[in-house]
């Protein structure tokens, strides 16, 4: 959360049209130019008066100035008053103020032109520092007028850049930012849109104040306390139907499979004893009923589970409208890959993947099928399935009520406990903590997914390969797998702390 905010004036706290396009005509008719729309005149809103002159009706410098000093004659008095505050903007201030923020405004307006506009509209006491460009021509540019808020606003004390956010409608603002090196959050409800804020490379881009109130806020709003009966229900509930719907319809699938068997003699998806007689199920026919019975259990939790993702996304944007660069995937991807590189030997050279008997028999029954059938399973049903459930669901439900991180936790744990053996519990849990904070970090439910995925795919393939017996396996290897487990989280969250 950054708690130095400055604000833009003119598109951002106020809306100004009137008053600065009918001071434009009135200075442009002193040039004998009679222009009766004042849309077209909207582009003067934001950027420096004279710049404006000279660039949309070729004036020469001295033609600008004097120009900027007919506007400033009707401007003074009249053109002053004929502006009017955006809905929500003094409750905005009011809540921002309460919450120990530090507010400025950041004009290329005279000061002396801020100032009364603030006090017409009762909202100068919300800021601290008051910055405009001066009337004898100086200061108009943006990161001039940025620099010395700062300067005002931290005094003897070294700027944090990191803790300030710069708010306005246009490119200007935003350009001015980026010079300063502060971040940029533009407005579209003002007179830049979203194509001029993204151009100008906005480091944040919000589309209404309610927004704007939200994305400063977030962090700070009172969490809400205690896990309710309703929210323990729907955890509750959604699990047990997901198992018992996934257990029926991989009970169904084998029956199906005897009653073919009936019909078809030696039907390939069942094992048979001598006598010819069904004595049990084949590796594929396995791995084909647990096809159906995860399509199933996620067909029973997918309208759950899309309502609550949506919701998810929603609450989640203002804080992901910043795209991430493509280095975060990069450190998230090795971080997933060196954990379950990582774990997976390390369970392995502590000796307790061989002390659990339950794990043994999961293991041989995951690499009996085809290493087809094996894939579309464990890489392209299972993952979305589970992660419907897991994160789209059970994670979702519980982070509104307690805190993300026990959240993260609490869900984690019910991952562990759902593959029915502590050796894929162990490593479940702590993989469903990285697959939460991926899911967190990004804000984008596909990322688990997708980590989801990839893990189980690059480890169905080791374990179907000589590297997963061979000399591979070792701690030298291990370490440097967890070590890049933990590097990759560490350069994450040098850059954004998530829980």
């Amino acid at each position: 959360m950054k708690n130095y905010l400055l604000f833009d004036l003119d598109g951002t706290l106020t809306d100004p049209k009137v008053g600065i396009c009918t001071c434009v005509q009135y200075a442009l008719a002193s040039f004998g130019i009679d222009e009766p729309d004042i849309d077209k005149l909207t582009p003067f809103i934001g950027p420096p008066l004279k710049d404006s002159f000279m660039q949309f009706y070729n004036m020469d410098e001295q033609q600008a100035e004097s120009a900027v000093a007919k506007y400033r004659e009707r401007f003074q008095d009249t053109g002053l008053f004929e502006n009017e505050l955006y809905d929500g903007i003094p409750k905005l201030l009011e809540t921002l103020n309460s919450k120990g923020m530090y507010l400025a405004v950041a004009s290329s307006k005279p000061t002396v032109f801020v100032e009364r506009i603030l006090e017409h509209f009762h909202i100068k006491k919300y800021f601290k520092v008051i910055v405009g460009s001066e009337l004898d021509g100086t200061r108009v540019n943006k990161d001039e007028v940025v620099a010395e808020a700062l300067r005002q606003l931290f005094g003897d004390n070294p700027v944090e850049k990191e803790k300030v956010y710069m708010i306005g409608d246009r490119r200007f603002d935003v350009e001015g930012a980026r010079t300063i090196g502060v971040e940029s959050v533009g407005v579209t409800y003002g007179y830049g849109d979203m194509e001029e804020l993204r151009e100008a490379k906005a480091d944040y881009i919000v589309r209404s104040v309610e927004e704007l109130q939200s994305f400063l806020l977030r962090g700070t709003e009172d969490t809400k306390k205690g896990l309710t009966f309703q929210i323990i229900w729907q955890t509750i509930y959604s699990f047990l139907m997901f198992v018992l719907v996934r257990t029926i319809a991989l009970s169904l699938t084998v029956n199906l499979f005897l009653l073919i068997a009936k019909n078809v003699p030696g039907f390939s998806l069942l094992l048979y004893d001598e006598a010819g007689e069904v004595s049990g199920i084949t590796g594929n026919g396995a791995a084909i009923a647990q096809i159906v019975a995860f399509i199933a259990g996620s067909a029973i939790v997918f309208r759950t589970a899309r309502v609550m993702i949506l919701k998810a996304a929603k609450e989640s944007r203002l804080l992901h409208i910043k795209k991430e660069p493509i280095q975060n995937y990069l450190f998230l991807g090795t971080a997933t890959l060196g954990a379950m590189l990582g774990l997976n030997m390390l369970l392995d050279l502590t000796g307790i993947t061989n002390n659990s008997a339950a794990y043994r028999a999961v293991a041989e029954q995951q690499y009996a099928a085809s290493i087809w059938l094996g894939i579309i399973l464990y890489v392209l049903v299972a993952p979305p399935a589970e992660e419907l459930l897991f994160r789209g669901i059970i994670y979702n439900c519980l982070k509104g009520p307690v805190r993300p991180l026990v959240a993260m936790l609490m869900a984690a744990m019910f991952f562990g406990v759902y593959h029915g053996n502590w050796v894929q519990g162990i490593y479940g849990f702590l993989m469903a903590c990285l697959m939460i904070y991926g899911y967190e970090y990004f804000g984008d439910f596909r990322v688990p997914v997708v980590m989801h995925a990839a893990v189980n795919l690059v480890s169905y393939l080791l374990s179907n390969t000589s590297l997963a017996v061979s000399g591979f396996v070792c701690w030298p290897v291990c370490m440097v797998c967890l070590c890049l487990a933990a590097g990759g989280l560490f350069l994450l969250s040098r850059q954004r702390k998530v829980f």
